[in-house]
């Protein structure tokens, strides 16, 4: 890991950078304690990179997470129950992971992960227009449509106009100017400006003007619009800011019921990161989902313990990491290092920080995922691909995250379903000789239930006076569902003048009298030839 450390020590500075506001934000958005975020934020980093095998995967709190965690702490009447129900869902994920549940985000298709990276790089990118006009009516790290202001994305679109902060504004452009000349001119000069990140260089710059404005009555930046990390007065007070869990309330059953809703959403919601990660990542690492599970499950049970939020891999963190250059776990733990050093030592000057600094980081991010090309690099594939990615980005920027992604695999398992019901069996029709139509019939290599209607509209369209060749010999799986389609076919066959040569591994049968009996099969049995 230590090799990598002159590529993962610069990106875990932008990391860094753009996880502070998201961990305060959805903190914010989650009803929770702003420092339940940093603790989430820190231990996401340390405890869960060091112990996940994920190499370029960062995990923090999750916007996806938001709205559960506050309909959680009020049900259950106060934060410290709810932690509770945090470290209960750390022990469940645990328990996925030692059942080997991992394997579940292997079963979403491409097009669907596609379609989630697109989309959270559109939702990235209008929730943070806003930001970069000074607009900020709305807690950083908010992923939903709706947004707690009584707004939707579209219409705090809109309100930017009327509510425009010129020193927010100026300083955006400014270090959006800054990270462009770096990525696309200054990092080719030299080594200096691969190790020294434009990130880096936006936020000085931003604190520097932030300070230098403060008296001008036109670009003077309000505290609300800084980053704002909780400041202790001392060690004692910086230390009071944990909370700790109430285990007196794990008898209620609303606290497993919320336990189990964390650890269901929140593993799901990392499966679905660590495949999008997986693709995004250039050296096309593998990471290992069930221990994903257990590293999750790791670092929720200790996050509820101390007073953090819930945990899960995040897609923004990940994916920054990735475009900054990150290698290894390491950049992921210094990165929760970072977040833990800072809230420390220096959170005054993190609170000079303007928030239009960080949304131009984030617009680049999520410019990044969001890449024009991609659509039409999908449409190129073809419907079946198409669909399933527009469906899930437009499902994630008019609802949520996970709304999206279930619309999208909805929309996925019935373009899966149509492509099995098209290609249950092949037609060859030849030219029409003695007054009679032969036709050749060959079945797939595995046909079920869901290639019923094609089959019986196929027979069913047959013309009377027909010779039918009915091949099975690549079928190695015939559901007997089917069998009963052909069974009925062979009795009513008779009627139409249709003839069947049934050509199998077993031989060659000149009109089977009965299917079933060929197959030698008990009635809801099927036929296997593997």
């Amino acid at each position: 890991m230590f090799k990598t450390l002159k590529s993962d020590l610069p990106a875990s500075v932008v990391v860094f950078f753009v996880a502070l506001p998201l961990c305060l934000g959805i903190a914010l958005a989650s009803g929770a304690p702003l420092f339940s975020g940093l603790i989430a934020g820190i231990i996401g980093g340390v405890v869960v990179g060091s112990l996940s095998g994920s190499k370029i995967g960062v995990s923090g709190p999750a916007a996806g997470l938001a709205a559960i965690v506050l309909t959680a702490i009020g049900t259950l009447g106060s934060y410290e129950n709810f932690l509770v129900a945090v470290v209960l869902g750390g022990v469940i994920q645990l328990i996925f992971g030692i059942l080997k549940l991992g394997i579940i985000g292997y079963y979403f298709p491409s097009s669907v992960i596609k379609g989630m990276l697109t989309g959270i790089g559109i939702i990235i990118i209008l929730k943070q227009i806003p930001h970069f006009f000074g607009y900020d009516a709305e807690p950083e790290g908010a992923d939903s449509f709706f947004e707690s202001s009584g707004e939707n994305t579209f219409s705090a679109l809109w309100n930017v106009f009327d509510n425009l902060i010129i020193g927010s504004m100026v300083i955006g452009f400014i270090s959006l100017g800054i990270l462009l000349l770096w990525s696309n001119v200054l990092v080719k000069k030299g080594k200096f400006f691969e190790i020294i990140q434009g990130p880096l260089v936006a936020v000085v710059v931003g604190i520097v003007f932030f300070i230098f404005t403060q008296s001008s009555e036109s670009l003077a930046i309000a505290e609300t619009h800084l980053v704002r990390v909780p400041v202790p007065d001392s060690f004692d007070s910086f230390l009071g800011q944990f909370s700790f869990p109430n285990f007196s309330a794990i008898t209620n059953p609303e606290v497993w019921i919320v336990a189990f809703t964390i650890a269901l959403v929140a593993s799901l919601e990392t499966l679905l990161c660590v495949e999008a990660t997986d693709k995004l990542d250039p050296n096309k690492n593998v990471t290992p989902t069930n221990r994903e599970l257990l590293a999750q499950g790791a670092g929720n049970i200790l996050s509820g313990l101390v007073g953090g939020i819930p945990i899960t891999q995040v897609i923004v963190r990940s994916s920054a990491n990735i475009q900054s250059g990150g290698k290894s776990k390491m950049s992921a733990i210094i990165h929760g290092f970072l977040l833990l050093i800072s809230v420390i030592l220096i959170p005054t000057l993190l609170n000079k920080i303007p928030l239009s600094v960080l949304a131009a980081i984030l617009l680049i991010v999520g410019y990044k995922l969001a890449k024009p090309a991609l659509f039409m690099k999908m449409y190129k594939l073809g419907w079946k691909q198409f669909v399933p990615f527009v469906v899930t980005v437009l499902g994630i920027v008019f609802t949520d995250l996970l709304v999206g992604i279930g619309l999208g695999l909805a929309v996925g398992i019935v373009v899966i379903l149509l492509k099995s019901y098209q290609n249950s069996h092949f037609l060859h029709i030849e030219d029409k000789s003695n007054g009679r139509h032969k036709i050749k019939m060959e079945l797939a290599e595995e046909v079920t239930f869901f290639n019923k209607g094609a089959i019986l509209k196929e027979l069913d369209s047959l013309p009377r006076d027909t010779y039918l060749e009915f091949d099975v010999r690549k079928t190695r799986y015939l559901d007997y569902d089917i069998i009963e389609i052909l069974e009925d076919f062979a009795y009513k066959a008779k009627e139409r003048n249709i003839d069947i040569k049934l050509i199998s591994k077993r031989g060659i049968v000149e009109n089977p009298p009965s299917f079933i009996e060929f197959f030698q099969l008990k009635p809801k049995s099927n036929m296997s030839l593997s």
